[in-house]
């Protein structure tokens, strides 16, 4: 079936065409949805095995669901393809994460279907929740409100918050499990081994719902009746399946678990629960990958899986010998080599021992790794309690979800001084994935925070070397920060030495200007010496810490040069051009200053490079920066 045959597909502008197909016709519509997926993602690369699994579900909910009068609210927007395909912008689909396109996840910016910001997993439930209570209080009866959460995301702190609440206060909010046992890597904890185990008897289901239907027209099911009437049923329940439910023990309708494949049955049972009041929560099994025999396969390498041929499978890899490691590769190698040598040391990720590259450590120490699964706060405090009691736990999360776990790494870790290492991959600007990812903030949210080392490798090596001297006996809190993606080194190993905390390194002498760069983006500054030549003398500082920061350094600068520039891949307020320059300030000392670094604004999706450039911080814009100072 090529894109000229998807008959139904290519007449659905809107979820009203959609609605008007019979329901004989949606299983057609749901394979011409994956290949469309399929295809896009081919040639250009995204989130693919996520949006596979939940084809049914999509176009289920679209079809009894009138939106965007009704709500539907995505958990993460990584499964969220084919609903961007069926509200009318299958046409832009091709420019999807790309600079100017369609944004890649979904946002109330770019489309009155999408109801609410979908980057970071576990907050539909509260968000569908708000939007459920609005809908009442403003008199709104017939708006119907769903929140599709995966079994992954439900491991979330925010998502069981958002569950205790919808438990108590008065709603008709649906909320749609898509349990696939997966989130990126497989899915843990014991939430995961619940619904594995979870099973409830569908007459049983059918059974009661007749039966309130009944009573409800019969006037013989007032609140005081339905609440002592679901306290039985739910002990009922548990006798016979010998399990306690824990949505119905928190009065949440529960229904299922159910095929999420069928969409025919999909559509009958949203039709049936779709009026009822009260909160109700819809248990699906689906598979991600489902309906493409390569992402069924193995579906952790298909969940972003790069450009591939969509006929064989077949993924194009760049095989490049002489093309540098990964930041993240050199991490991984390099945290196994220190484990090995170190026996206080472990390993700690929220859900990416693959994307962190923890599994090189996790596949040989598998009891000294421990993935937490999507609980970043957790992760934190967890490493604190091991710390406290002599362990020197590794704690890896990416930059932007570290933002969820401010208060932890305030309360359980800086404030007891413990010994833990956060490691913060994927900061800076992250390319395409865009706003929600883009570790933008790590650097100006912890300067202030007593007691944390804030550090950043400008290569390999000095990754390398920062994590080996984070490891040394009493450093107390110490922040690695680097970013996504391949190094600058073809050849990334190099022995393990120890750095001084707190000092920088000179790496070109000028007397006109310095620059003052932590972290890779010194890398972008040395080309720009390279390019302007002996035509201006630039001296090029390593800062490496932003926290203690080099004050023989700043000294230096400030009795040398009246020019200076700072350049770091965060936001610029608070940073380190605000560091240089409250130093400066109270020490008497009065350079002209530029700051070069992300704007006070969300940087939108593309390419690293084209960010860069953006922004100014790139090879061209430090020229730039340098020649009119």
């Amino acid at each position: 079936m090529d894109k000229k045959e998807l008959t139904l597909l290519n007449g659905i502008k809107s979820p009203e065409d959609l609605r008007h197909l019979e329901v004989d016709q949606l299983p057609q519509l749901c394979d011409e949805l994956r290949q469309d997926i399929v295809e896009e993602v081919a040639v250009n690369p995204g989130h693919l095995a996520s949006s596979l699994g939940v084809a049914e579900i999509t176009v289920a909910l679209h079809y009894v669901y009138n939106t965007p009068e009704d709500r539907i609210v995505w958990d993460v927007g990584h499964q969220a393809y084919g609903h961007k395909i069926l509200t009318g912008r299958r046409e832009r689909f091709c420019t999807n994460r790309k600079l100017g396109g369609i944004k890649p996840f979904p946002s109330p910016t770019e489309s009155e279907y999408d109801t609410f910001a979908c980057g970071h997993a576990s907050n539909s439930v509260s968000a569908a929740l708000g939007m459920a209570v609005a809908a009442k209080l403003e008199g709104k009866t017939d708006r119907h409100v769903v929140a599709v959460i995966g079994d992954g995301a439900l491991s979330g702190g925010l998502a069981f918050e958002g569950l205790n609440n919808v438990s108590s206060s008065p709603n008709d909010l649906l909320i749609i499990l898509n349990d696939n046992n997966m989130s990126i890597d497989r899915s843990v904890g014991g939430m995961k081994q619940y619904l594995l185990n979870l099973s409830t008897n569908e007459t049983y289901n059918a059974m009661r719902f007749r039966v309130s239907r009944w009573m409800n027209r019969n006037g013989l099911l007032n609140d005081d009746r339905k609440n002592g009437i679901i306290r039985l049923s739910n002990a009922l329940k548990s006798a016979i399946s010998h399990q306690q439910n824990i949505f119905e023990g928190m009065n949440i309708r529960y229904f299922g678990p159910f095929d999420g494949h069928n969409v025919k049955e999909l559509v009958r049972i949203l039709k049936q629960i779709k009026d009822m009041k009260g909160p109700k929560l819809l248990h699906l099994h689906t598979q991600k990958g489902h309906g493409y025999a390569p992402a069924e396969k193995d579906v952790t390498v298909w969940h972003a899986p790069g450009k591939f041929n969509p006929d064989t499978g077949e993924r194009i890899v760049d095989n490049d010998p002489n093309k540098p490691q990964k930041y993240q590769d050199v991490f991984g190698h390099t945290l196994l080599e220190l484990a090995k040598q170190n026996p206080k040391i472990v390993g700690v990720t929220p859900a990416m021992p693959s994307g962190c590259s923890m599994n090189i450590m996790m596949k040989e120490m598998p009891e000294r790794t421990f993935d937490v699964g999507i609980a970043e706060g957790h992760a934190v405090t967890f490493s604190g309690g091991m710390a406290k009691d002599g362990l020197l736990p590794f704690c890896n999360i990416y930059s932007a979800f570290s933002q969820r776990a401010f208060d932890n790494i305030i309360h359980d870790v800086a404030l007891l001084n413990l010994n833990v290492v956060f490691c913060f991959d994927r900061a800076g600007l992250v390319g395409e994935d865009g706003p929600t990812h883009h570790g933008a903030f790590d650097l100006a949210a912890l300067r202030p925070i007593p007691n944390l080392v804030i550090s950043s490798p400008m290569d390999e090596h000095e990754l390398r070397r920062l994590m080996f001297t984070a490891q040394l006996p009493d450093q107390g809190p110490f922040v690695i920060r680097y970013p996504r993606g391949g190094g600058v080194l073809q050849d990334w190993c190099c022995p393990l030495e120890e750095v001084p905390v707190g000092k920088g390194r000179m790496l070109h002498d000028g007397t006109d200007v310095a620059v003052l760069s932590i972290g890779p983006i010194g890398n972008n500054v040395t080309d720009a010496i390279a390019k302007i030549g002996d035509s201006i003398s630039v001296a090029h500082y390593d800062m490496r810490f932003l926290k203690p920061i080099d004050e023989e350094i700043l000294k230096e600068v400030g009795q040398k040069f009246k020019r200076v520039i700072t350049v770091e891949n965060g936001v610029k307020k608070g940073g380190l051009g605000s560091a240089v320059l409250e130093w400066m300030n109270d020490h008497g000392y009065q350079p002209k200053v530029v700051r070069l670094g992300l704007p006070d604004e969300f940087v939108e999706h593309g390419t690293v490079d084209e960010l860069q450039d953006i922004v100014g911080i790139g090879m061209d814009g430090i020229i730039k920066a340098i020649k009119e100072i």
